[in-house]
């Protein structure tokens, strides 16, 4: 996406900030500000603990309606999303067409807050397509590790700003327990979607895959996946839609018919 006019309902986004952005740019004051337009609910997810630098909440800044929500010290890893939830259906109770959620996500160095991020982000990628709320988060690049970027941008649909190159896969929900994967997964990018799937199994035990738009999987890839279902036992993963040049490759690696919880859908 280039500008914040772009973002629609179920959208979720991946927004690169600046390493200069020390306030919201007009842009995502006017996406703020077309809520009143549109008859959105605006709802500021704090998780960083500080309402200034990125986002100075004040009154010049937000809608009358906004909310803001203190997510800084999050209790348990569900708590984001289940306040953005709790809001989607007081908005809905209260007339408004939809939320739109800004929020800034802070950056943790530890390998289970970086677990805990990516679950999150699914999660909320799973809100904005089941409830059309417009999701937007902010990122600066030059405070996270290449890694963990990649990862997270590999669950957002969209993204734009600075450094907001396509990855090289992309994965976002379709439905209940369902994400669809487009692009290539080969062996530089087999960690980034081995941490996205392993995600989004830790949300729900069977996942189903969708892999009409996914070009490519090397052996990595499919290792991988494997290694992400077998991650928590008792897991399963059903791929569906895959082409015949995927199934092939998954057949010859030897993991068609084999006793793992990875199923490919003929």
């Amino acid at each position: 996406m280039a500008t914040f006019d772009e973002v629609e309902l179920g959208d979720h986004v991946c927004w690169h900030l600046g390493p200069t952005a020390l306030a919201v740019p007009e842009g995502a004051r006017a996406y703020l500000a077309d809520g009143v337009l549109y008859g959105d609910k605006v709802v500021i997810v704090d998780t960083i603990g500080s309402t200034s630098g990125v986002l100075p909440l004040d009154d010049s800044f937000l809608p009358s309606t906004a909310v803001v929500l203190d997510c800084s010290q999050p209790r348990d890893s569900g708590t984001v999303l289940a306040a953005v939830r709790r809001e989607a259906r007081t908005a809905a109770r209260e007339g408004f067409r939809a939320v739109r959620v800004l929020t800034e996500r802070v950056h943790r160095t530890s390998l289970e807050a970086a677990e805990e991020l990516l679950t999150q982000e699914l999660g909320l990628d799973e809100f904005a397509a089941e409830s059309g709320a417009m999701v937007v988060c902010a990122f600066r690049p030059l405070q996270w590790d290449p890694a963990t970027l990649d990862n997270v941008v590999s669950v957002h649909p969209h993204e734009m700003g600075t450094r907001a190159a396509r990855p090289s896969f992309r994965m976002y929900c379709t439905g209940t327990d369902m994400w669809s994967v487009d692009g290539v997964i080969d062996s530089q990018c087999a960690p980034a979607f081995s941490a996205a799937a392993q995600a989004a199994i830790r949300k729900t035990p069977t996942v189903t895959l969708r892999f009409d738009r996914l070009e490519m999987i090397d052996a990595a890839g499919m290792q991988a996946l494997v290694d992400a279902a077998r991650h928590l036992p008792g897991s399963r993963v059903l791929v569906e839609g895959a082409n015949e040049t995927v199934r092939l490759c998954w057949q010859l690696a030897g993991y068609s018919g084999a006793d793992l919880p990875v199923v490919m859908a003929v």
